[in-house]
Order: structure tokens, then sequence, then C-alpha cells
């Protein structure tokens, strides 16, 4: 059953879903403008930072596509980090093809627009589709506009840039952290920590993404009975 908003209906959405992503919009705005001022201390300015933000929109591999970009990488390389980095966004949207069968053609926008904190609010979410596209929208847009002010204050202002790709491994764990707090059963986050620590063991730093998402599907498909039923 879908969450039903009282009142001017219009309204009441676009209110719903601004107040559920402010939290996000901090911390995309804050990423965004480090990712910006970072692409500028490497020569990009605010033209790229906009499109890389329309055509990427995945904060960890905008930040790796700095380094591919300016080490000349090659197309085979940049694609395949690419598959590696994003792997988990692949889950998020088969997860969601349910969800979204009736969106029409608002439905490769959704998909593409899952990042972390957009799939966390509307898969946690029972709302209708308008709530979901808002929401997607407005994350898009307060990432597009961080890294945008970044990119434009990077390139009027002297930075020291060393450490700001730190910002985004610091969300990450304001992530998890939040979910670990928020959450009774922890055999998910367990099962996740446990799959990436094995993989990165045997695989090393540069090739254990992939693996280990592929194993912590697997361990999750297996205990989905033990943490739907915890």
């Amino acid at each position: 059953m879908r969450k039903k908003f009282p009142g001017d209906a219009g309204a009441s959405v676009i209110f719903a879903a601004f107040r559920d992503t402010l939290p996000v919009m901090t911390g995309y705005a804050v990423l965004g403008i480090g990712f910006g001022i970072l692409l500028s201390s490497k020569g990009y300015g605010a033209i790229w930072a906009l499109l890389m933000g329309l055509m990427i929109y995945s904060g960890t591999m905008q930040f790796v596509a700095i380094d591919l970009i300016t080490t000349h990488a090659t197309l085979a390389t940049t694609a395949i980090t690419a598959l590696m980095v994003g792997a988990r966004h692949l889950f998020y949207g088969i997860s969601m093809l349910k969800r979204y069968e009736n969106s029409g053609i608002l439905k490769p926008y959704l998909i593409f627009a899952l990042t972390d904190e957009t799939y966390s609010l509307v898969c946690n979410s029972d709302a209708d589709l308008k709530y979901c596209f808002l929401v997607s929208l407005l994350d898009h847009v307060y990432w597009l506009s961080g890294t945008v002010i970044g990119a434009i204050l990077g390139s009027l202002l002297e930075f020291d840039a060393r450490g700001i790709d730190f910002a985004l491994t610091a969300l990450f764990i304001t992530i998890c952290t939040e979910q670990w707090l928020n959450e009774s059963n922890h055999v998910s986050a367990l099962t996740g920590f446990a799959a990436s620590v094995f993989c990165l063991m045997i695989f090393g730093s540069e090739n254990f993404l992939l693996p280990s998402m592929i194993l912590i599907t697997i361990a999750l498909f297996a205990l989905r009975g033990k943490i739907e039923y915890e």
C-alpha cells in the first residue's frame, strides 16, 4: 500500500521529497564542492563538472575518473574500472525493476539516478512514483550544484587540494554508521564487511570490489530468511 499525502497532494509530495532529501543535500553539497575543487586543481572547469555529473552521476566514479583523465587511461581500462566501481548500482537497478515497472518514460532516469543515498530513500519508502522521481531529481540537482560551485571556487581561489578526495570515504563511513545505529539486525552489514575483507585479502586492493559485490549478493540471498525474520 502506497503512502498517501493529505491535502494538496502535489504540494505535499514535493514537501515530503524535499524534507527527506535535506540530509542528502548537506552531504552532496560538501562532497560535490570537494570534487569540483579537486577537478579544478587538475585543470578542468565547471563545464567538465556539470557534464560528468549529468553523464556519470556517481561520486565514487567521478573521483576515480579524475585520475583516469589526467593519466590518459585507455578506453578498456576506463570501462573495466567503471564496471568495478559501479557494480553495486546494477543490483540497485535490478531490485527496483518491479517497483518502477509502471513508470513509463521516467524509468531510465529513475534507474540511472539510483545513487546510494537515493536508493536508501526510495527503497525504504512506500510512496508513489512521483515521490521517487522528485527524490531522484532533487538529489541529482544537489550533486550537480555542489560540483559546479566547487569547480568555480577552485578556479577563483587558491586551494591545496591534497586530502579532499577523502571526503568520499568519510561520507561512506557516515552512511554505514547511521545504518548500523538504525538497525537492530546487523547481519547484512557484517556480511558485507566480512565478504569485503575476504576478497581484499584474496584479490588485492585493486581488484576486490567486483568479487566482493558478487559474494555479498550470494550471501544475502542465502541469509535472506534470517534477515527478514530478525
